[in-house]
């Protein structure tokens, strides 16, 4: 079956009133979900699963696929309007997103978002129907070198998200490396940094960290330094975008599209890394840098374009080789083998009605993801019009909530509050809390990725060299390292000369 005949299978699977109404409460109860901090995908696709028992293999899939990516489209809301990101992948949207709704935009940051994540969606689908099995070979040729490597490549990128000092920022990712290793060691099985508490077993949650760092900081923010709220506005704004908007957006939504897609396709990699290497991109390639951390709409659109074209991408090496490519795809390939579907190369013959109407539904489900946030921004921004003592208590309880359902802990509230005191205070002394939270999340991944690859290679760190795919991504992290660098001394010394000059 070629790609033409499939995706005719596929719309017939997907436009069927069956298929229509999955679609349609996937993604419904995926952007609800995704609304609320603390919860994600994973969490909505576990649940979906007992509902599912007994369902058409097809009609399963569109329901959980829906739920997925209605998820993506959902986390940009409370990040926006309450600084509180409830998946890793929705952190860099609070980097502009909430300072453009303290500015009085909500509603355009809101409509941004929306546009990003339909234009991200519909891009890495067509990627998707084009060149899935294609794509799916090129995946299996990343490597624990490889993998090593892109994540370097992200890091080394970490002074991006440094106003000022990349001294302060490097100092904040090894803070999220020490944090990182908290725990067993996956690979002796030995404890580090637990002190001997057993609650630490099992290391630090993500959304400890998040919620502490980003929702609980800007709270303390709001009580401790009270004119901090009196710029904040809680003005909707119009939600229309001018023409020059629009056209500053393209280039950046259509470029991220593409790499988070690719991004996606990686095995493991998923939205995260997307998201992130997205806006540190965007923000190298701009014209207008200093704008980035203040309410750039580049900067909004951008991670969100990522994250969505990295959440079709994923679906690239579940449907094509039967791996997951992120968490969530991991809890859809559990679903499916219940199911007595085997993703994996056979399945597009096979199954030809899952496969195609998986794709299908992503075309009808991204349109019907816009038609619903669209209209719904100026009621979800009535979020801002709540009296600032009461939102401040709702964030406090969001928190709460969303930190203890991980594992029924107060020892994480504890946590929680031990994070949101440092987050306070490294946005008193200007310490950024991006690069402690990258270096965190991909942490755990590159140490594991980095022994994998010594191992391989009996201790020779020629490896990295030798593989050429892991030497080119060494080689642009050395680049985007000390490029930087060369700037800021060559932009003091011409500082420096003007002065002597002036003098």
């Amino acid at each position: 079956m070629d790609v033409f005949d499939g995706i005719i299978t596929g719309f017939k699977v997907a436009l069927s009133f069956q298929g229509l109404t999955f679609v349609f409460l996937g993604a419904v109860i995926g952007t609800l979900i995704g609304m609320i901090p603390g919860l994600g995908p994973i969490t909505a696709i576990a649940v979906m699963i007992p509902i599912t028992y007994g369902m058409d293999p097809a009609m399963a899939l569109l329901l959980m696929a829906g739920v997925y990516y209605g998820a993506a489209y959902g986390g940009a809301a409370s990040s926006i309007l309450l600084n509180a990101p409830g998946e890793s992948m929705s952190v860099p949207t609070t980097f502009d997103g909430y300072p453009l709704a303290k500015q009085g935009k909500a509603g355009k940051a809101l409509a941004i978002a929306a546009i990003a994540s339909f234009v991200g969606g519909t891009i890495s689908v067509v990627l998707l129907t084009l060149f899935a099995p294609v794509l799916a070979n090129v995946a299996i040729s990343f490597g624990p070198a490889e993998y090593f490597a892109l994540m370097l490549m992200g890091l080394m990128t970490v002074s991006s998200f440094s106003d000022g000092s990349t001294i302060k920022a490097l100092i904040s990712a090894t803070v999220g490396f020490i944090v990182a290793t908290i725990g067993i060691d996956g690979q002796t099985g030995t404890t580090r940094f637990t002190f001997g508490n057993v609650n630490l077993l099992e290391g630090i949650d993500f959304l400890v960290i998040a919620l502490g760092l980003f929702a609980l900081a800007e709270v303390s923010s709001l009580i401790f330094e009270r004119r901090e709220s009196g710029n904040y506005s809680s003005k909707l704004g119009s939600l229309r975008l001018s023409k020059k908007e629009y056209k500053e957006l393209a280039a950046p939504m259509g470029r991220q599209s593409v790499m988070g897609f690719l991004i996606g396709v990686l095995p493991g990699a998923g939205g995260t890394i997307a998201s992130f290497l997205g806006y540190i991109s965007e923000k190298k390639l701009s014209k207008k840098p200093q704008e980035f951390g203040k309410g750039s709409i580049v900067g909004l659109a951008a991670p969100e374009a990522a994250n969505n074209g990295a959440s079709s991408g994923a679906f690239v090496p579940l449907l094509s080789l039967g791996i997951p490519g992120s968490g969530t795809t991991a809890v859809m390939l559990g679903a499916l083998i219940v199911l007595g579907v085997q993703p994996g190369p056979l399945l597009m013959n096979d199954h030809p009605d899952v496969f195609w109407g998986v794709i299908a539904s992503m075309y009808i489900g991204n349109i019907i993801l816009l038609i619903l946030n669209l209209p719904l921004i100026p009621y979800i921004s009535k979020i801002l019009k709540i009296p600032r003592p009461m939102l401040i208590s709702l964030v406090v309880i969001f928190c709460i909530i969303g930190v203890y359902g991980i594992s029924f802990r107060t020892f994480d509230l504890f946590l929680l509050v031990i994070f949101g005191i440092l987050g306070y205070f490294m946005a008193y002394f200007k310490f950024p809390a991006a690069p402690m939270l990258l270096a965190f999340i991909l942490g755990g991944m590159m140490e594991q990725s980095l022994r994998q690859a010594l191992t391989i290679s009996n201790g020779s760190l020629l490896i990295f060299i030798e593989k050429p795919i892991a030497c080119a991504l060494l080689i642009v992290a050395l680049l985007s390292f000390i490029v930087p660098i060369f700037r800021s001394r060559k932009k003091k010394n011409n500082l420096d000369t003007s002065i002597d000059q002036n003098v």
